[in-house]
């Protein structure tokens, strides 16, 4: 006779604040993991880019370089570079062990509000107020961009990419989808200024936040509206939303000290996370595990689904 299967169990929510960084480095305008989430970004007002150990919450090193305060950054899949974008107009392409700035790219007209490697780290991708994504090679020595997506006719407030597509959001009120293989641009229209865009895990959705407190997940392919979800305020900020690893859960900041987590496919308030009492400014989900990050002024706050074990715990099992 065959036993039951055992019930899935619910996917756990990052609930449990493990550690708060003081970055001291202004107020902290995103963070964000690396590509295996064992370190974070904190990106400064007072101009500086800090990388952290997530586990112990220790500074390991600081980038200094930009002219203004430091507005997005990601790190290569291998670690070893960092691009940043900042309110100096510049692109900043770092060696991670030394600290160095390896490019300084010059030619957005206005402040960059967004960066990204591709996956190869072959080409970082900025997008700015100017209303241009501009697509910089990392390995040439010539100062121009490969290439200027200037299809938006407002600020581009954020972008990403996987794979041959690129994801952007404008304060236009639309999301673009470049298919950068088939040279082919899908556009969706929301109405309301876009602050932050992202694909689903699986690859088949968009997430999309925008300026009327909404967060909508669109199909895709077919544009069609598959959820929204509400409750968040979100009027007057830039700020992030996102999937959890597996794609259960949609997440997003907010301006009332929350961060807001719904149930994807019943769109139901699965969890309201109290942060603080300030403005949640960014966040950044784990690419595997149930790990988030928040940034509210000055600090980044590390949150997981248990509480940690710890050193006399671990020494006592």
């Amino acid at each position: 006779m065959a036993f039951p299967q055992p019930r899935p169990q619910a996917p756990q929510l990052p609930q449990h604040l493990l550690r708060t960084i003081d970055c001291q480095q202004g107020a902290v305008r995103a963070v964000r993991f690396n590509c295996d989430g064992n370190y974070l970004l904190s990106c400064g007002s007072d101009k500086s880019l800090k990388l952290w150990s997530v586990s112990r919450g220790t500074l390991l090193k600081t980038y200094s370089g930009h002219g203004y305060e430091v507005l997005d950054a990601d790190s290569s899949y291998d670690n070893s570079q960092i691009c940043s974008c900042s309110s100096d107009k510049t692109v900043i392409l770092w060696d991670v062990a030394t600290g160095q700035v390896t490019r300084k790219l010059r030619g957005h007209a206005g402040k960059v509000n967004c960066v990204q490697f591709n996956e190869e780290a072959t080409v970082i991708l900025s997008g700015s107020i100017d209303g241009t994504v501009r697509c910089w090679d990392t390995r040439s020595r010539r100062y121009e961009p490969i290439q200027v997506l200037d299809e938006a006719r407002d600020s581009i407030s954020s972008l990403k990419v996987a794979q041959h597509e690129l994801l952007t959001g404008s304060v236009d009120g639309r999301v673009r989808r470049y298919d950068l293989r088939m040279g082919q641009l899908h556009v969706d229209f929301i109405s309301s200024p876009i602050t932050c865009v992202c694909f689903s895990q699986d690859g088949q959705c968009t997430l999309s936040s925008s300026l009327d407190s909404t967060v909508r997940l669109l199909d895709k392919s077919t544009g069609e509206m598959l959820g929204e979800y509400t409750g968040h305020k979100m009027k007057g900020y830039k700020l992030d939303c996102c999937l959890s690893s597996k794609d259960t859960h949609v997440l997003s900041c907010s301006e009332d000290g929350h961060v807001y987590c719904w149930d994807l496919v019943e769109g139901s308030l699965s969890l309201k996370l109290p942060v603080g009492k300030a403005v949640v400014q960014s966040l950044s989900f784990h690419p595997s595990e149930t790990c988030l990050l928040t940034a509210m002024e000055g600090r980044v706050q590390v949150w997981a689904s248990e509480p940690e074990d710890t050193d006399e715990e671990a020494m006592a099992k």
